[in-house]
């Protein structure tokens, strides 16, 4: 591969790639430095942006190869995507986990109000959220959290990138620990984002 670009073999691995890949990964794949991968992440944006169907975008910590959001209806017709629709329980569990999380299940039912176990299990089959280890409390509950997928499906890079709710009350944890609730995914959409492969 002496004789490939940086560039190219990095275009490559993005073509093929089914989730998002880190810089990380691809420097130790290719065996040369982080920031020589950045760069040529960076030069790759900037020749998808002005040409190409294709561009590059950040998501879950990591990169992937994506259509342009104008091609979003002629890939719609051509792939005919099943709508990927969530009820208004499954949107609150996730709203309460994406924002309060690590959360055990008696959590979010207190913080609700009703049950949640329908919701919860459906959301972990859905690999939207996930354990993400146990309180350390009588019998060790699951904490569960969101997953990398989550970020996927709702195109964000990170928590940090959650929209923000202004003026929202802080809602009492079942331990009476104040916790801040400034965002609310149920703004993201509930389908497959338009312009993800």
């Amino acid at each position: 591969m002496d004789n490939l670009s940086l560039d190219d073999q990095i275009h490559a691995l993005l073509f093929v790639a089914e989730s998002p890949v880190t810089p990380e990964d691809m420097a130790a794949l290719l065996g040369t430095p982080q920031h020589a991968v950045e760069e040529s992440l960076a030069r790759l944006s900037r020749h998808f942006a002005v040409s190409g169907p294709v561009q590059l975008v950040r998501l879950a910590g990591g990169y992937q190869m994506a259509t342009k959001p104008i091609f979003a209806t002629l890939v719609a017709q051509f792939l005919q995507p099943q709508p990927q629709r969530m009820s208004r329980s499954l949107l609150e569990v996730l709203a309460v986990v994406a924002y309060q999380q690590p959360m055990t299940s008696h959590e979010i039912d207190q913080i609700r109000g009703v049950d949640s176990a329908y919701a919860i299990r459906q959301l972990v089959d859905r690999r939207l959220i996930g354990e993400v280890g146990r309180k350390s409390a009588p019998g060790r509950p699951i904490l569960y959290g969101t997953t990398q997928h989550f970020l996927h499906v709702f195109q964000l890079n990170d928590l940090d990138d959650l929209p923000t709710i202004e003026g929202l009350d802080h809602p009492i944890r079942g331990d009476g620990e104040h916790l801040p609730l400034e965002n609310h995914p149920e703004e993201a959409s509930n389908a497959e984002p338009e312009g993800v492969s």
